[in-house]
Parts: structure tokens; C-alpha cells; sequence
């Protein structure tokens, strides 16, 4: 595969980063079989660049569909600082992400740390971090707030970093749970009626995330909140409507109900409600076009519906 001249420049005062992408180096993804991951992937694959895909489960059917895409996969686990840095050995650039979910706050702290602490020890040119939106705004929202305490340890790092922090994911609205309500005629969420929401589809974290990874001279040291359109959830369910082709409406959702399921996710109902997430989307439209950027509209009329 055809290799990207691309250099890699820290921008900032320590010039021994610098290095250049050849047609040996590569970019490492970590979380490459989920959903952030497997959009950055592809990504750089369309670039033409090379990719090692970084999972736990080298062997799982999404990792063997990243290897039949293009990427080499590898075995990496955060909790196996061997295995990072076996991993990271080479890398010109990293793309890292954490989650609580499946784990804990806590666990996201430490696994997230040690990443970047391993890339860092690698003497990786650019760490593009994923975090969420507003999470450096002090939102009270745990799972916000456990990402920026990994934010703050990688600026600490001396090494180049750029963080991407994506509103809600549009695949949220794909999920089950959503699909359950759907299936009823409903669309249903914790938040009032005229609150908007801002939005963005995996696809485009991935797209912005391989200009990042690309051009750090233009984005190292730079903190960036994603989203691609704002939409109140009674326009979402009218999309929702239009691309199943069934009548749907929105139900506003007591946050009493999701309190008792998780006091983290009301807490970042309770946020949205009453603060908000205010990104720009002209802005990131017009000065990163080449992205692509899709709306609500597109990303839900160009999927299949199991309803």
C-alpha cells in the first residue's frame, strides 16, 4: 500500500519529536474494534497510511475484518504495559481513547494513563486523545471527568498531543435500548422538548481524527470539541420517522427513572438540560471541510433499520 510523505512536527519546544512518516512507521489505534476505533481505522486506511490496530481480542471477527481491510492487528492490553509497549515500538502517532464502560471510572483512569504514559516513554511524534465534549468545563459528570484527569496527565507528558471531545454519538441512537422504544413509536430520552443536543456520528471523529493525526503541526496542542449537527429530540425523532418510513414521536423520559439506573448517565442528562454542549458546527464545517461532516439526516437515512 501506497504511503502518505507526511511529517511529523511537535509544534512546541521540544524538537527531539519530530519525526517523519516512511514507508516503514505507522499510526497505532487503540480501541481499534470499537466504535471510535474502527472509524479511525478506516480513516487512515483511505489515506493510505499504515495502521496497527491495537485490541485485546486480536482474534475477533471485527479485528480479522480491520486485518482483511488493511491493518495489522495487535494484541494490547492497558493493563499489560508490556504489550503497549511492544505495540507503540515505532509508532509515529497514536490514536488513544478510554471508557469506563465494561469497567470502572477508576480502571478508566489507570488503563487510560497508562497508555499514554507508555506512548509517551515510546517517544510517539502525536497522541490524539478522545474525550467527550465540554469534558474540561468541570461538568460533575464522572465519566466526563475520569477522561479529563487522563486530558491532563498527557499534556503533562512533553510529548505532542492534540484531544478531540465528541458530543453524543449518533450510534446511540441505534442501540437497542433506542431501538425498543422505536419499535413502539417512540423516541425516548430524559430531556425537555425544546433542549438542543449536539451531535456526531462516528464517522466524523474518525475523519477528524486522522487530519489531527496527519497535520499536527496545525493541531498539536490544541483541544477541540466534535460535532456535526444540534437537533432537539422532537427533530430527531422526525428523522428517525423519515428514515424507517414509520411514525414515530418523541416521549420525554422522567430523569428519575435514569437516576435510578445510573447516577453518571443523569448527571450528563442533567448537564445537557441545563448547560448544554455549545459547539460550533459552521465553524468546524468551514474551516475543516474535508472531513465531510454528516448530519443527523444522512447518517440515519443511510442505515438499515431492524425495526
Amino acid at each position: 500500500m501506497g504511503i502518505l510523505p507526511i511529517n511529523y512536527l511537535r509544534g512546541a519546544e521540544n524538537s527531539s519529536y519530530s519525526v517523519c512518516m516512511t514507508q516503514t512507521s505507522y499510526v497505532a489505534v487503540a480501541g481499534a474494534t470499537g466504535t471510535q476505533g474502527a472509524a479511525v481505522v478506516d480513516a487512515l486506511l483511505a489515506r493510505g497510511l499504515s495502521v496497527r490496530a491495537l485490541t485485546r481480542t486480536p482474534d475477533s471477527a471485527a479485528a480479522r475484518s480491520l486485518a482483511a481491510a488493511g491493518a495489522r492487528v495487535l494484541a494490547a492490553d492497558f493493563d499489560d504495559r508490556e504489550s503497549l509497549d511492544t505495540a507503540l515500538a515505532g509508532a509515529a502517532a497514536l490514536f488513544a481513547m478510554s471508557t469506563p464502560f465494561g469497567t470502572d471510572l477508576a480502571t478508566e483512569v489507570r488503563q487510560g494513563t497508562a497508555l499514554v504514559e507508555a506512548a509517551a516513554d515510546a517517544r510517539v511524534g502525536h497522541i490524539v486523545f478522545t474525550s467527550a465534549a465540554h469534558a474540561d468545563r468541570d461538568t460533575g459528570i464522572p465519566h466526563f471527568d475520569s477522561k479529563y484527569r487522563i486530558e491532563r496527565r498527557l499534556a503533562g507528558l512533553g510529548v505532542p498531543w492534540t484531544v478531540l471531545g465528541p458530543a453524543a454519538f449518533m450510534e446511540n441512537y441505534a442501540g437497542e435500548w433506542t431501538l425498543q422504544g422505536l419499535r413502539e413509536g417512540s423516541f425516548v430520552l430524559p430531556m425537555p422538548p425544546e433542549c438542543p443536543l449536539a451531535l456526531v456520528p462516528a464517522r466524523d471523529i474518525g475523519a477528524f481524527a486522522a487530519l489531527a493525526l496527519t497535520r499536527p503541526d496545525e493541531f498539536a496542542g490544541r483541544r477541540i470539541d466534535l460535532a456535526s449537527d444540534t437537533l432537539t429530540c422532537p427533530g430527531i425523532a422526525e428523522v428517525l420517522s423519515s428514515a424507517t418510513g414509520r411514525p414515530i414521536g418523541f416521549r420525554r423520559l422522567p430523569l428519575a427513572e435514569i437516576e435510578a439506573y445510573s447516577a453518571d448517565l443523569a448527571a450528563m442528562f442533567r448537564y445537557f438540560t441545563e448547560t448544554g454542549l455549545d459547539i460550533d458546527t459552521a465553524a468546524l464545517r468551514r474551516d475543516h471541510p474535508e472531513v465531510g461532516w454528516q448530519d443527523f439526516a444522512a447518517w440515519a437515512h443511510g442505515r438499515t433499520w431492524p425495526l
